[in-house]
């Protein structure tokens, strides 16, 4: 098997496919993912430098949006720059301890975004609740260690992916049919039994996105004036999961796929 180390069957690199089935459609797709990455970076740290220079935005409130922003911005830098060089260059290759660094920092970033949308979920019941005492209860030593526990969290539950991944013998080959490194991906063309990687992945999924879930839940408003105000302000919030959780989820079945295939095929029956 190419790139792959004989005695511990640990490959020099993997390749990944971006989408398989559409190669020749990938420059096409490559356009709007190159033009939200340009959004995406700029107007987030725009936001950020928005946020570090006005000072009537210096208010807790902002300080979690100008760190869901700085999550947003890191999480497209880490990964759409590698998926542009597969479309525009098939730089596919990619070597085995990148792929694991890159896997890292999505997980890790994935792990932040949960929990910063939590903490502005959470926010946002102090200022309808205890608006008198706001400034008291959310101060800036508050807000770090927060910030910096949230980081922790994902850091501390992701490191196990590393080893774990590392510790997989991959002789079914190193093709991997995605555009980013992830740890399911990479699990799936390991020849052994992976079962403690997914009992571990969900077991980090619930204590990520399920903790934060249920901290939302279990936040009890006084009255249903305030649980109106509170969903009001948190619809933002809704709008942005759906959007960010359900096209990947979409992605992973071949819904996408399948449509994406399906109008270029209409198009090239037109120009014929």
């Amino acid at each position: 098997m190419s790139g792959v180390n004989s005695c511990s069957l640990i490959p020099g690199f993997f390749i990944l496919n971006g989408i398989p089935g559409l190669e020749v459609t990938h420059i096409w797709i490559s356009l709007p993912f190159c033009f939200m990455h340009i959004i995406a970076v700029v107007g987030n740290c725009g936001l950020i430098c928005l946020i570090s220079h006005e000072e009537v935005l210096h208010w807790p409130m902002y300080y979690f949006l100008a760190l869901l922003s700085f999550t947003d911005a890191t999480w497209c830098t880490t990964t759409v720059p590698n998926i542009l060089c597969i479309f525009w260059l098939s730089l596919k290759e990619i070597d085995f301890n990148a792929y694991l660094s890159q896997m890292f920092f999505v997980h890790i970033l994935t792990g932040m975004e949960s929990g910063v949308t939590m903490l502005m979920d959470l926010d946002h019941y102090v200022v309808i609740c205890y608006p008198l005492r706001y400034a008291t209860i959310l101060t800036n030593p508050v807000i770090t260690k927060t910030g910096l526990a949230t980081f922790l969290r994902s850091v501390m539950l992701i490191i196990p992916f590393t080893f774990l991944t590392k510790c997989l013998p991959y002789c079914w080959g190193n093709f991997i049919p995605h555009t980013y490194c992830d740890h399911t991906s990479v699990a799936k063309v390991s020849c052994s039994n992976f079962k403690v990687n997914a009992v571990y992945g969900l077991f980090a999924a619930l204590l990520i996105g399920g903790f934060d879930m249920v901290c939302i839940a279990m936040v009890s408003l006084s009255s249903a004036d305030a649980r109106h105000k509170a969903f009001s302000t948190c619809t933002s919030h809704i709008c942005a999961i759906i959007i960010t959780y359900v096209p990947t989820k979409q992605i992973r079945e071949g819904v996408i796929k399948r449509k994406v295939s399906s109008v270029y095929n209409r198009f090239i029956h037109i120009q014929k």
